[in-house]
């Protein structure tokens, strides 16, 4: 079908909290009220995915651009072999394309036959030469680890392959002035709730885009984040002034479905245009740093460490899996720091 000049697939099923739970995470998937479907862009990783084209078809047009049909064939087991280990479809989508730039990279060797010093050839003469992220060499081992451990008979030993030495960089952090600053630049209520509730809570931006009006339980002053980061769900504490904020702001737009609606009624706020509102903020609050979204979930997470909060109950509002990943903050909270007598000063 065409919506407002451009092609688009619809998509129609019984309601089913699980199918709708998975097709909001589809990038760029709208629930359109007056047509009562689902709709996404019509390309060709959308097209296989939902099977209307042939496997080849899409294959040659998409995924498998340029790559022989023997690592086609292995690529597209590795997606059935995701999908049913219930991989949501971005991660689906992200191993897909790491994995099919691994095999571009040897024309001449098939699938099972490429080995553990192939790999280490893979990570000098093309991540390290390009100068690529460590980030995206942890993405491509992830993806040739689980890749491989699904294909049998194959020369690569997975537990043999290396990860990158991990960078170990601080996270951004705004003083408790800089984030009011942010907050109260902002005229719009819908904007200037989105961005107190993102640090509020510590919310990541997916989450806050995913929330509905009955996420919301101010009878206990607590926030439900469902299916978010490794399909857990977690409650997170609201204050009083945000759920009055929240008050203000659902008299006002009253939304009917997502907590914050996007152009359409019932559709999800868009991602990039939060992340504008963002940047908007922070060039009018007059800050110079180079403050994302992120980095208000960061600070929140600092300002409860230094207010004295236990790091277990950061840890379990954040929804980190490990506490390694929490106790990052202690490296970057001033609570103690500012209490060290410098020996400079007896000098």
């Amino acid at each position: 079908m065409e919506i407002e000049g451009k092609k688009r697939i619809a998509i129609t099923f019984p309601y089913h909290k699980d199918w709708v739970a998975e097709i909001r995470q589809w990038k760029g998937a709208i629930w359109d009220p007056r047509l009562r479907c689902w709709h996404v862009q019509d390309n060709a990783y959308y097209r296989h995915l939902l099977g209307l084209e042939p496997k080849s078809e899409a294959f040659e047009t998409g995924i498998a651009e340029k790559l022989s049909e023997e690592k086609a064939e292995h690529i597209r087991q590795f997606i059935r072999f995701m999908r049913s280990k219930n991989y949501s479809v971005q991660t689906i989508k992200t191993y897909t394309e790491a994995i099919r730039c691994f095999l571009l990279y040897f024309p001449d060797k098939e699938t099972t036959g490429i080995s553990n010093l192939d790999v280490i050839d893979f990570n000098n003469d093309y991540i390290i030469a390009k100068r690529l992220s460590y980030s995206y060499q942890n993405q491509i081992v992830n993806a040739i680890k689980l890749f491989y451990g699904s294909i049998l008979n194959a020369a690569i030993e997975i537990e043999k392959i290396h990860r990158p030495r991990k960078i170990k960089k601080l996270p951004n952090v705004l003083s408790k002035e800089e984030v009011k600053r942010i907050l109260n630049s902002l005229v719009n209520l819908k904007h200037r709730t989105m961005l107190s509730l993102v640090y509020s809570c510590g919310l990541r931006c997916s989450e806050l885009l995913h929330l509905t009006i009955n996420d919301i339980d101010a009878k206990r002053n607590l926030l439900l984040i469902k299916q978010a980061k490794g399909f857990k769900d977690r409650v997170a504490p609201l204050s009083n002034k945000t759920i009055q904020l929240l008050r203000a702001y659902y008299l006002a737009y009253k939304p009917k479905h997502y907590l914050f609606e996007g152009q359409y009624p019932e559709t999800a706020y868009d991602q990039r245009s939060l992340q504008q509102v963002m940047k908007t903020a922070v060039l009018k609050a007059g800050i110079q740093k180079p403050a994302t979204l992120h980095w208000l979930r960061h600070s929140y997470a600092t300002h409860l460490l230094e207010a004295g909060t236990d790091l277990r109950y950061i840890q379990t509002i954040l929804g980190h899996s490990s506490s390694k990943t929490t106790e990052i903050y202690t490296h970057v909270s001033t609570r103690s720091i500012q209490n060290i007598t410098t020996p400079f000063d007896d000098l």
